[in-house]
């Protein structure tokens, strides 16, 4: 049966996208301020989803309330025309009145309308609501005022039932647009699972079911507060700690050792350092070291399960994990090899990729742009009174002894030798300071144009200037 990877197509970008860029735009940093364009915008859409879903269930309260109110008014509109309307339309908010611990709205969910003041109570709402309707009353002044009460508070629940249609409508293209792509908060590891679906057996054997490193948890118990730290932005770099990383060096058998590490060091039980490790963890597959690799991703499978099991996770997991024959084992290696087998496979496209596409190692050289110039070196000579020659002596004695070797000798082509070791930013440096100390100038090239070497050089030169004027040299 063939694999289907059509739901990768969901993703919004990775790190190994292929996109065009500019030649003078990083890759890297397009792709990395694209994830942050897109990391804010998904941020941006969940703060929504979660208001309009508060504002639905306040709506919701409000509705109930109003609707209660009109029934109430419609069931006495009959004694509205023998006794006071605004005795009878008291007594039918007093009967629409909900229960007192029902009056409070629920309290607000984290980062949901946070500069407004907190929320009056419904009975409150519904008390500006009559003040509404009775100051409209007093505006119109209509003949019948309990039949107008009607028709304002009923007037009311038509705006409310309108704004919850809209609100409702706006929610569904959030919640659509949010589960259009792939997110790492939709992605769900199958370990924690009790339940196994079994064809129904004719006999009364009982049914056997899985046994699970911890079947008693509930996820609930570990799910981090909304402000924990634990968390890292899209943009920051993943690297393992130095705890992590020697926690990475421990061999896999030696469940002892990562036992007795994990006791004292607690704090790398974090998906930062996870993240940390399977990143060392490629970088050896790149480096070809594949028995690191696997290694470096069974001690990051071991700090993710470890976490997923809740408070007692770690004694848990090291428990079933040793207890020859558990089917835990089977479970968790059988996720430790096939990770291991994703990162080492997709190393090896990217070392071939290299392969075939080398790239070449940028240099700084020097040499004249003008035909019929070359560049000379002068040494500032010591023991001058001139405070620019001074200075410009300062700066050559500052060079290392291989450069000012090179400088002394006067070619150009031992310069470039050394400039061409350095690394482009200290190359560029060394041009600067060889430019402020003047050391380097462009002279007109004399040419002996009796000798043959002469003539020769003469003829580039004219083929030259000829190419850069975009004329063919004179025929004569």
């Amino acid at each position: 049966m063939p694999v289907d990877y059509s739901k990768w197509d969901a993703l919004e970008l990775s790190d190994d996208s292929d996109v065009e860029v500019h030649p003078n735009v990083d890759k890297r940093s397009f792709i990395r301020a694209k994830q942050n364009q897109i990391h804010q915008e998904r941020l941006q859409r969940k703060h929504q989803i979660e208001t309009l879903k508060y504002e639905r269930v306040i709506n919701d309260g409000l509705m109930k309330r109003i609707s209660g109110l009109l029934e109430a008014l419609k069931s006495h509109a009959s004694e509205a025309e023998t006794r006071n309307p605004g005795e009878v339309a008291f007594q039918a908010v007093m009967e629409s009145a909900g229960k007192p611990e029902d009056d409070q709205p629920p309290p607000r969910r984290e980062g949901v309308h946070t500069e407004s003041e907190p929320l009056p109570t419904f009975s409150k709402m519904m008390a500006v609501l009559l003040d509404q309707v009775n100051k409209e009353l007093d505006e119109k002044k209509p003949e019948n005022r309990y039949r107008g009460m009607l028709e304002g508070v009923e007037g009311h629940l038509k705006k409310v039932q309108g704004l919850q249609k809209e609100l409702l409508a706006k929610l569904a293209e959030l919640e659509k647009e949010e589960g259009r792509k792939i997110t790492s908060e939709g992605i769900h590891t199958g370990f924690d699972s009790s339940h196994v679906n079994k064809s129904k057996s004719e006999g009364k054997e009982p049914e056997r079911k899985p046994e699970l490193l911890n079947p008693n948890f509930d996820m609930s118990q570990t799910l981090p507060p909304k402000d924990s730290k634990t968390s890292y932005d899209d943009d920051e770099e993943i690297e393992a700690s130095p705890a992590a990383k020697k926690f990475a060096q421990i061999k896999a058998a030696d469940y002892s050792s990562s036992l007795a590490y994990l006791s004292s060091n607690p704090q790398i039980l974090t998906e930062k350092e996870t993240d940390g490790l399977l990143v060392l963890a490629f970088d050896a597959a790149l480096e070809g070291k594949d028995d690191y690799c696997r290694q470096c991703v069974h001690q990051a499978l071991l700090l993710q399960y470890c976490r997923a099991l809740g408070k007692d996770g770690v004694g848990m997991f090291f428990k079933r994990i040793t207890t020859k024959g558990h089917q835990a084992q089977d479970v968790f290696y059988k996720d430790v090899q096939d990770t291991y087998g994703k990162i080492r496979n997709r190393a090896r496209e990217i070392v071939k990729e290299r392969a075939n596409e080398p790239e070449g190692v940028e240099q700084i050289q020097l040499h004249a742009v003008e035909p019929g110039t070359e560049i000379k070196i002068t040494i500032p000579p010591e023991g001058s009174e001139d405070p620019a020659i001074k200075e410009g002596r300062a700066i050559f004695d500052g060079f290392s002894a291989e450069f000012r070797k090179a400088l002394e000798s006067g070619s150009l082509d031992e310069v470039n030798k050394v400039l061409g070791n350095m690394k482009v930013d200290e190359a560029e440096d060394i041009v600067g300071k060889l430019s402020e100390a003047g050391i380097l100038s462009l002279e007109e090239q004399i040419i002996d144009a009796t000798t043959e070497e002469g003539q020769k050089a003469l003829k580039d030169m004219e083929a030259a200037a000829g190419s850069e004027s975009g004329f063919a040299p004179d025929p004569e």
